[in-house]
């Protein structure tokens, strides 16, 4: 396993990172889910992903008693706050109020007493920015977060939140949770230059298109009946990636693996890390053998040549970011 800074900051996290969403505290059962997450630490993985909102805490539960055990040193946990964690009208956001308690909710199901990071799930435009910014600053000199990000934010709120930051000397963001993936390449336009300017890493889900970069769905065919695009709730996120000409496109990447002697899914990350600006690429794994390929493409280097084949291939089929995760 090969490590990067995140970002400009000191702290080094594993190339390939193993997150939690539509999976532990779900889909998987709990003893396979606590598997694969020993596992990926035995393969030198020591970012784990997670967040309050996945399976209303659940998922942090599991990912808790995995890691239970291990020193705490030893790995870099990172979860996230937003999305509604109840139904009253301060359970959402990014109010101090929210942050403040679900903080305190995710330390309690997880079982530490700090996250190494601890990142704003998406935008709120009700919260004024200084004030989330002033509350994510506040666990940080309380001991309770140590680096602080986002996920999914423009490159303008971006911008606007590390000049407040300066202004106030509040604890700067040190990174972002995008969608980045062979098949989907929005963050290129504005998002990393401006991160990369900044000094802000890229922690990037979703770098197998749900899946769909493995290439375990073929056009014309019936989807696999466990699969996430054959799962209720799933299938919206899965939908734009589940077309004809873009499973068709994915299966002829398949001889460009070939050639390079990896698999499939070791050239979608392979082509992410590729970039300097991402620190690390979550990925999902509902066994311990999924776990074991993807960290397999650690320090895979695509020549130029083979990024060539793979704008050819995937050029005409590249698919719009969604509106949430």
């Amino acid at each position: 396993m090969l490590y990067r800074k995140l970002g400009d900051f000191g702290v080094k996290v594993s190339e390939i990172s193993l997150g939690s969403w539509l999976t532990y505290g779900g889909s998987v059962e709990d003893e396979k889910a606590i598997a694969c997450i020993h596992r990926a630490f035995e393969l030198g993985v020591n970012f784990f992903d997670t967040a309050n909102v996945y399976r209303r805490g659940a998922a942090e539960e599991v990912t808790g008693r995995a890691l239970k055990g291990i020193p705490r040193e030893d790995y870099f946990l990172a979860t996230k706050v937003y999305f509604p964690m109840g139904e009253g009208p301060n359970d959402r956001g990014l109010s101090r109020k929210h942050i403040m308690e679900q903080c305190h909710a995710s330390l309690t199901r997880l079982g530490t007493d700090y996250v190494d990071l601890y990142q704003c799930h998406r935008a709120d435009a009700d919260t004024p920015l200084e004030e989330t910014l002033r509350a994510l600053d506040d666990l940080v000199t309380q001991g309770k977060v140590l680096y602080v990000g986002v996920s999914e934010w423009s490159a303008e709120r971006i911008e606007e939140a590390r000049r407040i930051q300066a202004e106030l000397n509040l604890d700067p963001l040190a990174s972002n949770q995008p969608e980045y993936s062979m098949l989907q390449r929005t963050i290129e336009e504005d998002v990393l230059p401006v991160s990369k300017r900044l000094g802000i890493g890229q922690v990037v889900w979703s770098p197998l298109a749900q899946g769909v970069l493995a290439g375990k769905y073929k056009p014309g065919e019936q989807v696999p009946e466990g699969t996430r695009a054959a799962t209720p709730g799933d299938q919206d996120m899965m939908s734009r990636f589940m077309r004809d000409d873009v499973l068709e496109a994915v299966q002829n990447l398949r001889p460009v693996a070939d050639d390079l002697g990896i698999t499939m899914p070791q050239l979608a990350l392979a082509w992410v890390l590729r970039e300097p600006g991402v620190s690390s690429a979550i990925v999902g794994a509902s066994r311990p053998e999924q776990v074991d390929d993807n960290v397999a493409a650690s320090g895979i280097e695509l020549g130029d040549d083979v990024l060539e084949r793979i704008d050819e291939i995937l050029g005409g089929v590249l698919v719009a970011a969604p509106s949430g995760d």
